[in-house]
């Protein structure tokens, strides 16, 4: 018994809530899913709302329980992970380490600034036409090769990511850095994985076949129907884009068979029917699995979703989650990415103190040979952090990612939410707020409601087909 003969409640350590007929709980802390029983499940919806309670109002709240000892042994479990505390609890401030570390497994390398559509929504501050385009030079592709294998010489599996621009406008520095990473990597001892995203329209058999060869991990931008597409995936000179895209997909998916091939469609206002889009491309066009990104953060406000269509487009991916789970529990994989990857997180377990790798596994090469946070950076007014001939800038980069790790000012150090999300997207943050170190606030709310979604989700796939989870979920980074 605690010697104050109060405990205290740390609301902000566990969600709680009733799926179907159990009582379920997140423990913040760990982001571990717990099934509560009923005697835990009282105790906690007895604290609810409260700030502590004496072990007298507990007792008389339980004397006519048939099992003193079962009372006892669910306080000491509630104790035990931190919801039932014998002193105030406080904010969580973050993981309380300074980053020293940096261990690359991936290298964006930013192949050419030019790109043959010109997307109405694109977020890239340098983007330009191909003829224009900045491409980046061998010597310096080469130095990005050699920066990610010293600063990742603990890794066994290192990842080149080739981006633009449109990247297969600089096809000849893609090979030319294949061949220099497959050949460094080798002597090295390590494996090397490579990857790109495609507007698919520059795409010829003998590319798709050389992407085989080298089991090329492959996503098509593509927006979804013709008219959702055409409308804003147009050339530099306005036409739109939807018939070559299409055509060149399905060529790509007939003949490549190394890996899946995943579309990534962009969601601006007035085009957020999730599912109409994802029917399209994945049973008419024939992809994988299909991802979407709302856009929510482009300088140009006319294609942000706010407000209600923000919150629709939410629930219209609810709504796919719900076939989602459907077919998942008849044993089959419907591709789609988003809750596919929500549901890698809950049933790995995974615990974030940072929103992504970015700045810790990963780093973006741009023309210039400068280090940026991600991709999403090359080229914006955020400084960088080194560059491929000095190296990490180890003291800025580390000042940069210890602010990102402390919560202590921020919403997200009482958000439920907070080790599954960390803040969200730094270029996110960046583009609404000019902060990347703001959380995403213009849709938490609907972030933790989509979190909840997913537990209910993955706790009815656990039941009724766990071995979807294992074949499918458990194995999400070794299939695309």
């Amino acid at each position: 018994m605690s010697e104050t003969n109060t405990l205290y409640v740390d609301r902000d350590a566990y969600h709680d809530f009733v799926v179907g007929d159990r009582h379920v709980m997140l423990h913040v802390p760990s982001t571990g899913i717990f099934d509560l029983d009923e005697m835990s499940g009282s105790i906690v919806d007895f604290v609810r709302g409260k700030h502590s309670v004496t072990f007298d109002e507990i007792r008389q709240r339980f004397e006519q329980t048939p099992n003193p000892s079962a009372l006892a042994e669910s306080i000491d479990d509630l104790k035990s992970l931190g919801i039932l505390k014998d002193r105030t609890p406080t904010p969580d401030g973050g993981a309380g380490v300074s980053v020293q570390e940096f261990p690359l497994s991936t290298i964006v390398i930013n192949v050419n600034t030019g790109c043959n559509l010109s997307c109405t929504y694109c977020y890239k501050e340098d983007l330009t036409t191909p003829a224009k385009g900045e491409k980046m030079e061998l010597e310096k592709a080469k130095k990005s090769i050699d920066l990610l294998i010293h600063e990742g010489r603990n890794r066994k599996q290192l990842n080149v990511v080739f981006f633009g621009g449109e990247p297969l406008t600089n096809m000849p520095l893609i090979r030319d850095v294949t061949a220099y990473a497959e050949a460094r990597c080798a002597a090295e001892g390590k494996q090397v994985d490579f990857s790109l995203t495609t507007n698919a329209t520059m795409l010829t058999e003998e590319i798709v076949d050389y992407f085989d060869a080298h089991r090329f991990g492959i996503s098509i931008s593509m927006d979804g129907p013709e008219a959702v597409h055409d409308a804003r995936r147009k050339t530099v000179g306005g036409k739109g884009t939807y018939e070559v895209v299409a055509a060149k997909s399905r060529m790509l998916l007939a003949r490549y068979k190394s890996r899946p091939v995943g579309a990534r469609v962009t969601l601006t206002a007035g085009y957020s029917d999730v599912a109409t889009i994802h029917r399209h491309l994945k049973d008419d066009i024939g992809f994988a699995e299909v991802g979407f990104a709302p856009v929510t953060g482009n300088p140009i406000t006319t294609f942000n979703l706010v407000g209600e269509e923000l919150k629709a487009v939410f629930e219209s991916m609810k709504s796919l989650g719900r076939e989602y789970v459907e077919a998942a529990v008849a044993d089959r994989n419907i591709g789609f990415s988003n809750m596919h990857q929500m549901l890698s997180d809950l049933y790995e377990g995974r615990k974030k103190a940072l929103p992504c790798g970015a700045g810790i596994g990963l780093l973006a090469v741009d023309h210039k040979g400068e280090l940026n946070l991600c991709h999403r950076f090359t080229g914006s007014e955020l400084p960088t952090f080194g560059n491929v001939e000095t190296g990490i800038d180890k003291p800025q980069l580390g000042a940069f990612l210890d602010k990102a790790l402390d919560r202590s000012e921020r919403g997200c150090s009482t958000c439920r939410i907070r080790n599954l999300c960390s803040g969200g997207c730094y270029h996110e943050s960046y583009a609404n707020f000019s902060d990347p170190h703001s959380p995403v606030y213009h849709y938490c709310e609907l972030l933790r409601d989509w979190v909840d979604f997913g537990i209910e989700a993955y706790l009815e796939i656990l039941e009724k087909n766990p071995a979807f989870l294992q074949r499918h979920v458990a194995n999400r980074s070794s299939e695309l």
